[in-house]
Order: structure tokens, then sequence, then C-alpha cells
């Protein structure tokens, strides 16, 4: 028989139904800073409802997508929010891995990459840069295209660490 391993789940479109906030292009990053409580609180309870593994609230806080609403400064930031509000909800509600987030640079479901494989891949070497001391393992998720989740994986192998895809 083989081990399943449940994860969480929808986070962000929980944190759309429960969050104070109209979304915006970055609502999933921007509720990291405006609300973290209520991000903290639902990975808590993933957990409590038999979660194993919890993904860092960081979808949207790629370089790419923070460059375009001119908030590429919060990347280091948020990557460090994101990791500490899931470390702070394990503590609380119990065991868990926590997944490091590696989503598509450009926006979910478009897989025309505009840029190179080489600069999809430094990009993705940053991200994990960002996250590998404060996760468990990488989950590359939402993946458009072969060559993205190429870059992803390859990046994320490099850390040591396990990857899902």
């Amino acid at each position: 028989m083989k081990k399943i391993i449940l994860t969480d789940g929808g986070m962000g479109q929980e944190l759309v139904r429960r969050s104070q906030s109209e979304p915006t292009p970055l609502w999933s990053a921007r509720v990291l800073i405006d609300e973290p409580d209520l991000v903290r609180d639902l990975h808590a309870e993933f957990i409590r409802a038999g979660a194993r593994v919890i993904t860092i609230n960081t979808y949207s806080a790629t370089p790419e997508r923070l460059a375009r609403e001119g908030a590429e400064d919060l990347f280091k930031p948020l990557q460090k929010r994101g990791i500490e509000l899931a470390r702070q909800a394990r503590d609380e509600a119990g065991d868990a891995a926590i997944a490091g987030c590696l989503s598509p640079l450009f926006g979910s479901y478009a897989p025309a990459l505009t840029i190179s494989f080489e600069e999809t891949l430094e990009i993705y070497r940053r991200i994990v840069a960002e996250q590998a001391d404060g996760v468990d393992l990488f989950l590359c998720e939402t993946m458009a295209s072969a060559d993205e989740a190429r870059a992803a994986v390859t990046a994320a192998s490099e850390s040591g660490k396990p990857v899902w895809v």
C-alpha cells in the first residue's frame, strides 16, 4: 500500500474568502503584511484537520510579480514572513512539514515564458536561497510549462531538500 500524505488545502481561495481586503494582483502576499494572524490561523487549521505538509504563503511573492507592482523590495521580507507564520502555526497546532513555495514566475496557467531557461533558473535559485533554511521540502506548484517546472525542480534540488511537483 502506498503512503498517503495529506497537504494543506486551497490557501489562496480560503484567504480571499476570509480576508477583510479586496483581492489585488498581490493579495496573497499582501495578507502576510496586513493580516498575518489570518495566515497563521489558516495554516494551523489545516494542520489540525490532518495536513502533514503546509506550504508557505508566498505564491504571489515572486521577484517578477512584485517588480510589476513596484514592490520588489518586499521579496525577502515576504519570504521570511511566510516561513515565520508557517512555523508559528506548526508550533501551535502540531507536527507538520513546511514546504517552500515555487510558483509560476509570471502568473498561473500562462505557459509562455518570456525569458530563457537560464534566466528562469536563476530566479528560482534566488527564491530557493531565501526559503531553504526555513523549509523541510520544496513544492513546485501550478507549473504551466515544462521548462518552468524543470527550472524550479533544478533550483530546488540544488538545496538538497526533497522536491515535490
